[in-house]
Order: C-alpha cells, then structure tokens, then sequence
C-alpha cells in the first residue's frame, strides 16, 4: 500500500489511519469496527526473526473491516486511487456478493476510496457502486471517474479523527428507507 504524503501524517498507510480512526470511535464508544486479516498459509519463516517470507492465500477475502456502529451492522473495504478513475477490477467480484448479501441482512457496506492526488477521502456506499458494476457487467465503463460522484460523500476534514466516515454513514442512512 502507498505511503501516505500529507501533512504530518507521512509515513502512515490507509490502513493504519483507518486503524486508528476505528480506535477513537472504539475510545468513544460510537462502533466497534475489526479489521478482518486475509487468511494465509505460511511456506517459509525465517527462524531468527520469526517473520512469513513466503505464504500463499488460503481463500478469496472478503472486505477489509467489519463491525456495529450503534447497534447496527457495517462492512466496508478500502482502496487508494492516484488519478481521477477508478478500475473496477480492483474490486472482485466475491466482495460485491459479499457486500449485497451484508445489505440483505440490512447491514451497511460501503466502500473508503482515498483519491491520493486529491488528497481527498471519499464515502461509496455499496447502491452507488453496484450502479457501477451493473454498468460494467452490461458491457459499459469498467471504471467510474471522480466526476461521477456525488460530492456529498466525499469525507470533510476534522480535527481529532483521521478518516471521519462516520459522517458519512449517517448521511447513508438519512438517505435509506
């Protein structure tokens, strides 16, 4: 994963400010959110260090985080993009089964998409991504441009939280049945 290149915070991946966003919400008591690890099967571990130097994927994982927000259910994935679009193919095609089956359980899935030239963090929910899957699979773009969004997801700054996407999910909400 890229290195993160803005103020102050060089150095962390997307991954860890997501972490430690999820830990303030966790210190708050606003959500529970986990960080689902890929399952691996080890090859080689360096015996002095300890450390996996060869591994294979044991199966196909699902979403990168999972957890409850105030009682209700969330899943989400993260992605960095550097331009103005974004490949569907860094999307697969068990995530979006996945995530339509979370919401079937009336769960929430989302997607957190950092746009690294932009320096903007940017709130999909899974009914604004499937449009653009659906598209794809009808044999349309297999990409989505930055353009195309609605610009009310995209996650303003706040101080004391890195990736304030709690904002954006309640606006997800406002805007379900």
């Amino acid at each position: 994963m890229a290195a993160w290149k803005s103020r102050g915070l060089r150095g962390f991946t997307l991954e860890e400010l997501i972490n430690r966003t999820n830990e303030k919400y966790l210190e708050n008591g606003l959500a529970l959110i986990q960080k689902i690890p890929t399952p691996i099967t080890p090859i080689t571990i360096d015996k002095e260090s300890r450390h996996i130097t060869l591994a294979y994927f044991e199966k196909k994982s699902t979403v990168d985080y999972i957890g409850a927000v105030q009682g209700i259910p969330i899943c989400f994935d993260a992605k960095e993009c550097s331009g103005d679009t974004f490949a569907l193919q860094n999307i697969h095609p068990h995530q979006v089964e996945f995530m339509e089956q979370f919401e079937k359980q009336r769960g929430i899935a989302f997607f957190l998409i950092y746009y690294t030239g932009r320096d903007i963090f940017y709130y999909l929910p899974y009914e604004i991504l499937r449009f653009f899957w659906d598209r794809a699979m009808d044999g349309g773009r297999k990409s989505f441009r930055f353009e195309e969004l609605n610009p009310a997801y995209i996650i303003p700054k706040k101080h004391g939280i890195l990736i304030p996407y709690l904002d954006m999910l309640q606006k997800d909400l406002e805007g379900r049945d």
